[in-house]
């Protein structure tokens, strides 16, 4: 066989090969690598603690079934990260179904859990889909002290009229111009608040202004192990201005349907109360999310 024959018959032997490694129909995610030959699963998470726990779980989820995963993880706030998750820099992302509907229809009528879900599936730009969402929820809601609360006979939102003296309402700064920030108060419940940007997303320094009284009123996740160490009161929110709040993946077309099988299942398995477990050792146990994620994992035989 002359030189130039060989090389043609590797050539060909070549492109079968690649063909072969590429386009196999029975090729797994766990065969293939990831969704993107020669590219990864961008991962994000906002700068919350519990959000990165959360991504931490896909990331060791979708690694275990042989994706490759790139973390960009504590970007900021809904504010910051969407843009890129919108233009395609990011694939995944734990989100929460009533604020990140309420991001991106601030006037919506929606306040269940299944209406709001329904009403996010449609509001999701193209390029972008939910997947299933939990049953774990991290709703947002209006803390104060328990003194403050006995003080004034507050247990509902509602309530905040009986208060005399001037209420300063604190949490990031975003949070001035959401529609659960002193806008949303006043119109929603006719209080009037002040506001203090305090950049810690409800954590140890909005409480320590709650418990010095250098504010009021504090926007605090349920799930927060800080809310029962603390004695912190949540407020009744009798007329829905925080919605139903569940987490739920979102992502981008590139992620395949290996890929959100996987991330439906994880999502399946976790629970509220779990959540505030994972929560609390972050916060009391002072645990990494990549040990927290991977006990959680193993626990659920999701590994």
């Amino acid at each position: 066989m002359s030189t130039t024959t060989r090389l043609a018959a590797l050539a060909v032997a070549c492109l079968a090969l690649t063909a072969c490694s590429s386009n196999d129909p029975l090729a797994t995610p766990a065969e293939a690598g990831t969704a993107d030959p020669g590219g990864s699963i961008v991962i994000g998470s906002q700068d919350y603690y519990s959000n990165e726990i959360i991504a931490e779980v896909y990331a060791q989820a979708l690694e275990g079934a042989g994706y490759t995963v790139d973390r960009q993880f504590r970007i900021g706030q809904r504010e910051a990260y969407l843009p890129e998750i919108e233009s395609g820099s990011i694939d995944l992302f734990p989100e929460y179904t009533g604020p990140l509907l309420q991001y991106w229809v601030p006037d919506t009528p929606a306040r269940l859990a299944d209406d709001v879900y329904a009403a996010l599936a449609e509001a999701t730009p193209d390029g972008l889909r939910v997947l299933d969402q939990s049953p774990a929820t991290d709703q947002d809601s209006y803390m104060v002290t328990r003194a403050f609360a006995e003080q004034w006979g507050l247990s509902t939102v509602e309530d905040l009229a009986k208060v005399t003296t001037p209420l300063t309402l604190g949490g990031n700064s975003e949070g001035e111009t959401r529609p659960n920030g002193p806008a949303g108060l006043k119109d929603t419940y006719g209080i009037d608040v002040g506001f203090t940007p305090i950049e810690d997303g409800g954590g140890p320094l909005t409480v320590k202004a709650l418990q010095d009284g250098d504010i009021q009123l504090a926007i605090i996740y349920t799930a927060d192990p800080s809310v029962q160490k603390n004695d912190l009161v949540a407020l009744q929110d009798t007329r829905g201005l925080f919605l139903a709040s569940h987490v739920v993946p979102l992502a981008s077309d590139d992620v395949d349907a290996g890929a959100e099988e996987i991330i439906d299942q994880v999502s399946a398995a976790m629970t509220a109360d779990e959540l505030v477990g994972l929560n609390a050792r972050s916060v009391e146990e002072e645990l990494p999310a990549a040990t927290i994620a991977t006990d959680w994992l193993a626990e659920h035989d999701l590994t």
